[in-house]
Parts: structure tokens; sequence; C-alpha cells
């Protein structure tokens, strides 16, 4: 083998092993915030919780409404006893807490930095011990962050949308509604979509904050959008549930539930997933709004389902977590707490994570088998596997020189 043809034998095993490397977090997907992702899908990867085995479950000193977090085989989550817990997803042990000092939202946690809003404080931590890194004042805030580009894009119940800079929380631009907003973000592209409890669904620019467009409903509106194949997709509290066009706002169709949809939809393979105070959990075509089926739990219903191969899995007053045929709505299983599920569940690693008003936080389903590593940034990972892919290569190619270099004949002695 010559050099240069080994050299070429050579590039192709760094990419190949560096790209395998990069990939290996991608086999087992987090839950890193509301929804799951940027646009709120609410669409898990991975195997069905098929059994409802409980594995372990926290207890705080209150009541559990946030939804969790799961990412690098930590759980994190908030309590209305004003603290944000992380919690290792193998047995449940705490890792670390801190203290927000009031209700808080779901957190999202991005490249080894945790997100989340409370009282009158957006809080910045790092995921590995919970240190505050920033924080960013308004008049209060609930809505959960979204955070996407190293932009942190959040409601607030001064009537404002912020974009912060995940960085440092400096403030980038804000748009004025004429309403508290409660609902999450989701981020498409070059917009954001969000409600208000003005009764608004708005679209603005990402860049500068900007309104593309608004559409009125009749009530408020605190459902955060998930917007899929171009269509945003939201409830309102006027009992309806809305598809609309994601450009320019406009009503692709309607579909009246019985009671307030305070709930967020799910959207996989053509079906619309969405609960409401009515007790219901329903699905829909989401091409025309057409009811597929209904099921009725015993309670009203303001969790947000997750969908994960094929399941449905939802919270309900009633205090029972549903797992759903998405096909059909048949019940596969109901796991009962001792109070109220308004927690919407996060499904990784075939584990339902949720919490319960009764206080606790369950994990139901088959052991996770990933450690705990919050420290460890998807980035870091990268820059960790591209050094280590060189050091072998390199080594490999020197190895191969020298054993070159010494099988080589020698020029005859004078």
């Amino acid at each position: 083998m010559n050099i240069d043809r080994f050299r070429g034998v050579a590039t192709v095993f760094c990419i190949v092993f560096v790209l395998s490397l990069v990939l290996i977090p991608v086999t087992n997907a987090d839950w890193a915030m509301f929804r799951g992702d940027p646009f709120h899908s609410g669409v898990g990867t991975g195997n069905p919780v098929l059994t409802p085995k409980l594995l372990w479950n926290y207890t705080t000193g209150n009541q559990v409404y946030s939804s969790a977090t799961v990412v690098g085989g930590v759980v994190y989550i908030s309590s209305a006893d004003g603290k944000l817990y992380a919690l290792n997803t193998a047995n449940g042990t705490e890792l670390w807490n801190y203290t927000t000092g009031g209700f808080a939202s779901s957190p999202a946690v991005v490249s080894g930095v945790v997100y989340i809003s409370s009282l009158g404080n957006i809080y910045a931590l790092n995921a590995a011990n919970g240190e505050k890194l920033w924080n960013f004042t308004t008049v209060y805030a609930y809505s959960s962050p979204t955070v996407v580009n190293n932009v942190v894009y959040i409601g607030s119940y001064d009537d404002n949308i912020y974009a912060l800079s995940a960085a440092n929380g400096v403030q980038l631009w804000n748009y004025t509604t004429y309403g508290q907003v409660a609902s999450c973000p989701a981020v498409v592209g070059s917009k954001i979509y969000v409600g208000s409890y003005d009764r608004n669904v708005y679209a603005l620019n990402v860049t500068n904050g900007a309104k593309i467009w608004n559409y009125s409903t009749s009530g408020g509106v605190d459902s955060s959008p998930a917007v899929v194949g171009g269509v945003v997709y939201i409830g309102s509290q006027d009992d309806k549930v809305y598809a609309l066009n994601a450009t320019s706002g406009t009503k692709l169709w309607i579909y009246p539930t019985g009671g307030a949809v305070d709930s967020s939809p799910a959207i996989v393979d053509d079906a619309v997933y969405i609960c409401s105070a009515s007790g219901q959990v329903y699905a829909l075509n989401a091409d025309n709004g057409t009811e597929l089926w209904s099921y009725a739990t015993g309670g009203s219903v303001a969790s947000s389902p997750a969908v994960v191969g094929g399941v449905i899995y939802v919270g309900s007053d009633d205090g029972n977590v549903y797992a759903l045929n998405a096909i059909n709505g048949t019940e596969l299983w109901r796991y009962s707490t001792r109070g109220g599920v308004a927690s919407s569940p996060a499904v990784v690693d075939g584990v339902v994570y949720i919490g319960s008003n009764d206080d606790n936080i369950y994990a139901l389903g088959v052991m996770p088998t990933r450690s705990p590593s919050p420290a460890l940034s998807s980035s870091l990972f990268i820059v960790i596997c591209v050094v280590v892919a060189v050091i072998v290569v390199s080594a490999v190619f020197f190895l191969m020189v020298k054993k070159k270099l010494k099988t080589k004949p020698q020029s005859p002695q004078s």
C-alpha cells in the first residue's frame, strides 16, 4: 500500500469513526423541553411502555404540575414547593435541587444548561450541579421556555413574549400582547408561534419579534401550539381546537370539544391528539379535523398527551395516568396515583416520567440503561469524539509509516 492510498483510507476511516461517535447520543433521544422539541410535536422515539411497572417515585414538598425534562440520564422537574429537582433516571435519587421560591414552569435543558421560569424570574442553571448562571426578571413568568440557536423564547404574565440570549440572559427583543402569556412558544424556521390570554394566537419573527400574523379565538389561549407540516395546531378556552396555516394564519378547520382546551396537542401519522376539560382524549384527522375517536377519563384533562410507538400517554384529574392505543383509543393500561395528574408525561428509553398532585414524581416502565451525565453537553461530547478520532487515526498512520520504512529495501553500501 503506498502512502497516498493509505492516507485516503485513513481519511475515510476517520470520517466514519467520528460520525459513529457523534451519532451515539442520537440513538437514545432525550426529552429536552416541554412537548419534547422546539416545534412541540409531543412525539418520542424508542419502545413504548406496555406495562405500568413502578420503577420509583420521588416525594417533593408539594404538588407537581410541571412536566419532566429528561436529558443524559437525569430527570429535571419542578414542584409547587418552590424547588427544581434533578433526579437520577435509574433510581430517582436526588442529584441536586434549586430553590426558585415559588410555582415554576417545566424546564428546558440544552447544552448543559437548565432554563426555567418561576414567579418574577427566568433562570439559567448549570445542569450538573444547579448553580445559577443568570436570571432575568419580569413581573411574573410561568410559561415554559423554548431554546433554539442560543436564544430562549418565553412568555410572561406581564403580557410580553421575550427573546433572551441563552448565554447571559440579555434581552434581545420583546413583543407585547394584550393578555398574560402562559403558552410555551413553538419555534419553526424563522417564526415563533404562541398563544395569549388576549384570545389570540401569534406568529412572530424570531429575529426581532415583529408580528407576522395573529388569529383571534373566542377564549384565552394557554395551550401551547404544535407546528407540523406547515400547520399550527392549538387549543383554546373557548372549547375548541384550531388548525391554522403556519404561513398566513388562515383557519383550516375548527373542532368543538365539550370543555376548555388547556392541553397542548401531539401530532403524528396525520393525527392530532389533544385533551379537554370535559375529560376526553381526542384523536382528530390532521387534514380536516374529523374525529377519529375519543376516550373518556374520569376527570378534567389539562395534561398534554405524549405519543411513542403507537401508544398515547396522558394524565387526568381523576388521578390516573393512561396509556391508549393511538389507532383506536382502546385503553391499554392505567396507573393510579393519589392525586390529580395535570403534569404532561415525558417518555424516554421505555419509561414514562410524570408528576402528580399527590406531591410525587413517578417513573413507570422498564429500567433505562444510561447513566446520568448532565455535565457533558452534546457539543462537548462531539469535540471529545473528534479529538479521540484524530488521535486514534494519527497513531495508526504513524505505526503504518514506521512499519513501511522498516521494510523498505536498503541501498547497496559502497
